[in-house]
């Protein structure tokens, strides 16, 4: 926990209930939780930007689709204020026909705002996306946003 930081809040919860429903394979909760222009930012794993909500379900179906076994572990959860959550997520997956396990680390920042998901962006590097976040936080606090 980040110090001052409250222990539950509704954007934590909010965040929790994604990654429950990833872990289900329930894209049509996972996408309904966007804004409808919501972004969903992989760019830095080489897998580019989608925009909207059937863009975002088509890449979470062939993302996942490809998976037998897949699980998100939430390591870490922290609302930064003004909209903006930083998760530190371990996922764990088996492709199809192999046994071999894939496990992933990622830094998601989640900007949220009155209509859902805004963007959410995943960074391989965990320092760059706490930098990120707490910066994008500052940016929107100092805007007034809430």
């Amino acid at each position: 926990m980040i110090p001052g930081e409250p222990e539950t809040s509704e954007l934590i919860a909010r965040t929790r209930a994604i990654y429950a429903s990833l872990n289900s394979r329930d894209f049509d909760a996972v996408t309904a939780m966007f804004a409808p222009a919501g972004v969903w930012d992989v760019t830095s794993w080489g897998l580019g930007s989608k925009s909207g909500r059937e863009a975002i379900r088509h890449f979470l179906t062939d993302w996942f689709g490809s998976l037998a076994e897949y699980e998100v572990r939430i390591e870490e959860l922290h609302d930064l204020g003004a909209g903006v959550v930083l998760a530190v997520v371990l996922q764990v997956g088996r492709r199809t026909g192999s046994r071999g396990e894939l496990q992933v680390r990622s830094a998601p920042v989640f900007l949220w705002d009155q209509d859902g998901i805004a963007q959410v962006t995943l960074y391989r590097d965990l320092e760059a996306a706490r930098l990120a976040a707490q910066e994008l936080a500052e940016a929107r606090a100092l805007a007034g946003y809430a």
